[in-house]
């Protein structure tokens, strides 16, 4: 009997984490699911395998605290398990000017969207490369694209998941590992509540649904592809950013971030 690939997905309770989730069982995958609140993924993982069948794992574990990933790691190994992908989708968001940003929120910003991230992805390729498959998608954003004023960490940190998903995918080439990058815009979860975006422009002129954005994820990343720009909205975002002047860009986005 062949053994069943199994995927590890951070952030995994709701939103665009939970549908990557549905995504990975319905193509046979064993589950890895995280998320700070354990009963969370667990919920989820009962839902999983009555449909689909497999293992899930569930772990709990904060990716704001700077051993997060370590312990994320050390529980998956003390299990038995084995990760053939990893999905790192956990993210934290925050609005209005960092001159105002409590410095706590700000910090545990940076460690779960940078460093729990890259750490994340630095214990887990080396067993990737010598396995010659596998591979990682990292969830980043539009945001990634341009300077995000109101959202400037926010922004920033996802500029750096793209770069990173970028030069991973190129140092990867011709191993067996695949390294994608997935960049969705304003999409319906709890995201905008918690960064406190619900009544901003941003949100109210239209959101995808986490399910189609984990959808074209997910195909994206089967297929290898370096950066994934889920819907034509995102695409053509993605290309405006490129060629409208920084001083405009700004302008707009700061109007888009406004209450």
């Amino acid at each position: 009997m062949t053994e069943r690939p199994s995927t590890l997905i951070t952030g995994a309770s709701s939103g665009i984490g939970a549908a990557l989730a549905w995504c990975a069982a319905g193509a046979g995958h064993d589950l890895i699911l995280t998320a700070r609140r354990s009963d969370l993924p667990a919920a989820l993982a009962e839902a999983l395998t009555a449909r689909h069948g497999g293992r899930v794992l569930t772990i709990g574990a904060d990716l704001s605290h700077p051993d997060g990933a370590d312990q994320v790691v050390n529980e998956i190994l003390a299990s038995g398990w084995r990760v053939d992908q990893l999905i790192n989708n956990a993210g934290l968001g925050a609005s209005g000017p960092l001159s105002e940003m409590p410095p706590a929120r700000l910090t545990e910003l940076l460690q779960v969207n940078l460093l729990s991230l890259t750490t994340l992805t630095r214990l887990l390729l080396p067993s990737m490369l010598s396995r010659g498959h596998g591979g990682i998608l990292n969830v980043a954003s539009l945001a990634a694209f341009q300077p995000g004023p109101l959202m400037a960490a926010y922004y920033a940190s996802k500029a750096y998941v793209l770069s990173l998903s970028e030069a991973l995918h190129e140092e990867t080439r011709g191993t067996g590992v695949r390294i994608s990058c997935l960049c969705p815009g304003a999409t319906s979860t709890g995201f905008a509540r918690e960064a406190q975006l619900e009544d901003s422009r941003l949100f109210r002129r239209g959101t995808a649904t986490a399910e189609s954005v984990a959808r074209a994820g997910w195909r994206g990343f089967q297929r290898g592809q370096r950066v994934i720009l889920p819907g034509w909205k995102s695409k053509l975002t993605a290309l405006l950013s490129h060629w409208t002047p920084h001083g405009i860009s700004l302008r707009v986005i700061r109007t888009l971030h406004r209450n």
